[in-house]
């Protein structure tokens, strides 16, 4: 058993997570991209020199993958002796690199001391165009990972300290906003370049070899917290089985089993079962896969346990290869995250079964509802907005869910309606919560959201990519599932269209508009336990209907009338 000093791993964790929120609140307050300045659509991560990672910016679970898919992949592919004094690797490739999907780019950059890498740090964007088929590059549609932008493997940008201008116009002219791409991925390179400058200052300040001993205390420390929460869980086999609405393109739905194994402080996740890869691109790769599980089980067994190294080492992971969960090259798998969040809804499910009631969670919206919109700005330069809106969170036995809230495997903020309305040609005619979308239960879930955007110009293109309308969130010891998904298209003369969950490349006329209402969370326990008081308050605040409470709540509402 290592000594660890407790104190330093304190210290030193805090220090390690300020500058990766330094590097993160750099990206934020420098980039030209709503999707990354306003949404905050990514994730900064500190790795030692062999790539084990050290800690993250608790922002994007999901960007975690892509990050460090690419440092992993990068050390073994190439290894650490390749890599020269100011080189900054760029990669976002699934297949080559360890990615996440093709929007999320990651810049990494090695951090010498005295002529030695001696750490990694890398960022991640989300950027919400990289070509391909459709206006911002994802679409349950598209059937090969090819027809979703550009792939870039690992490469360098920056050369002993030059940045490559070639190879970013390259990569900048293969999207449709050039000028954001190049501004962005230049601000994602400064913001490493401050990030490795606080990692030196804080080598050298402390010593090299204190930190790098407390950074692995803290890893042993993770490694020892996880292993002991696992062993306060009874061993045995806890099976769950979740389903997408379908394939990404039209077609049967696709179903994820999974079997966790605990055993004396260890866990396996085996996913034999599972459907086959899927048509669309909803595929899932071994690195978000990764994210997705661990993101699951850290909510699950404990969310105060730091997201590092440490914490991976008791989980094992078995996912059939050519599944929707391990796919086969070359699968597309833009709209992973939609798997990702089923992932999330099976482990949610499977570990409610090993719990205790107190700590279980009913499953929540699970999915992340997307709106692309592409155009021209008032300028005459194009524009791709993109929005995952948030749902229902599942409901505790004590609690309620909470209403319109980013779950599972993302976290992204949305886009203020003054922003959106201010930088393109698009209005905001409703941002609310859906009424009768709260899983009705003991405790109910969370409320969904309406996001209604209009267009106020001819020729806007319009995707929409969601889930939840078929496969709700099914709720727990008694509860009722969450509300379901629904698309409505209005048109300017005032017709209006219910349209299937995904559309692609729509070009609305000025005054249409796509009303979305997103999944809700799922309800805990009896309903016919709900206290009266509580149903009359969700009805008095326009959660609950009359008529929703009528049917799911009629004891609780003969006692108020009583």
């Amino acid at each position: 058993m290592t000594q660890i000093n407790a104190i330093d791993v304190e210290v030193f964790n805090n220090r390690l997570l300020s500058i990766t929120d330094e590097v993160m609140n750099t990206l934020i307050r420098s980039s030209f991209s709503t999707n990354i300045k306003e949404r905050k659509d990514a994730s900064v991560a500190i790795f030692d020199k062999t790539g084990k990672l050290i800690c993250q910016a608790l922002y994007i679970p999901m960007l975690l993958s892509g990050v460090m898919g690419g440092v992993e992949t990068l050390l073994k592919g190439r290894g650490i002796e390749s890599i020269r004094e100011g080189d900054v690797i760029i990669c976002n490739d699934v297949y080559l690199a360890g990615g996440s999907h093709n929007n999320d780019i990651s810049i990494i950059t090695p951090v010498f001391i005295e002529g030695k890498i001696e750490y990694f740090i890398g960022n991640i964007g989300h950027h919400s165009d990289v070509g391909g088929v459709i206006p911002g590059s994802t679409d349950h549609i598209l059937t090969s990972v090819f027809a979703e932008g550009i792939r870039i493997p690992h490469m360098r940008i920056v050369r002993e300290g030059v940045l490559d201008e070639d190879l970013l116009y390259l990569i900048a002219h293969n999207t449709r906003d050039p000028m954001e791409r190049i501004l962005d991925l230049k601000v994602q390179i400064a913001a490493n370049s401050q990030g490795a400058q606080s990692l030196r200052k804080l080598s050298q300040e402390h010593g090299l070899a204190r930190v790098q001993k407390s950074m692995a205390d803290l890893l042993t420390y993770t490694e020892r917290r996880m292993r002991q929460r696992l062993k306060e869980l009874p061993d045995g086999e806890y099976r769950s089985e979740v389903y997408t609405d379908d394939e990404g393109v039209p077609g049967p739905r696709k179903k994820i089993c999974l079997t966790v194994f605990i055993n004396n402080g260890n866990v396996t996740l085996d996913f034999a079962g599972t459907d086959r890869q899927a048509k669309g691109s909803i595929n899932l790769g071994p690195y978000p896969l990764l994210a997705a599980v661990f993101c699951g089980i850290n909510m699950m067994v404990d969310p105060t346990i730091p997201a590092n190294f440490g914490m991976f080492q008791p989980v094992r992971i078995k996912a059939p290869s050519g599944t929707i969960v391990n796919p086969e090259f070359p699968a597309a798998i833009g709209n992973r995250e939609y798997t990702a969040q089923r992932v999330v809804r099976a482990i949610t499910l499977a570990f409610a079964q090993a719990l205790p009631q107190d700590r279980a969670v009913a499953p929540s919206a699970d999915i992340n509802t997307g709106m692309a919109f592409y155009g021209k700005r008032r300028s005459g330069e194009p524009f791709v907005y993109v929005e995952a809106v948030a749902g229902g969170v599942g409901a505790t036995l004590y609690k309620d869910g909470m209403h319109g809230t980013q779950v599972g495997i993302t976290n992204t903020s949305n886009t203020p309606a003054e922003a959106l309305e201010i930088e393109f040609p698009l209005i905001v005619r409703e941002y609310g919560l859906a009424i009768d979308t709260a899983g009705p239960g003991r405790t109910q879930g969370g409320a969904a959201i309406i996001r209604d955007i209009g267009s106020l110009v001819d020729g806007v293109s319009v995707s929409t990519k969601a889930d939840g309308k078929k496969s709700p969130a099914p709720g727990i010891f008694g509860g009722g599932e969450g509300g379901r998904a629904s698309l409505e298209y209005h048109r300017a003369d005032g017709e209006v269209e219910e349209i299937e969950m995904y559309v692609v490349d729509r070009i609305m006329a000025k005054g249409d508009a796509v009303r979305l209402i997103t999944p809700g969370g799922a309800g805990f326990g009896d309903p016919a336990e709900r206290a009266p008081a509580d149903v009359a308050r969700s009805v008095r605040d326009a959660f609950t209907s009359d008529d929703f409470a009528t049917k799911h709540y009629p004891c609780a509402l003969s006692k108020v009338v009583s």
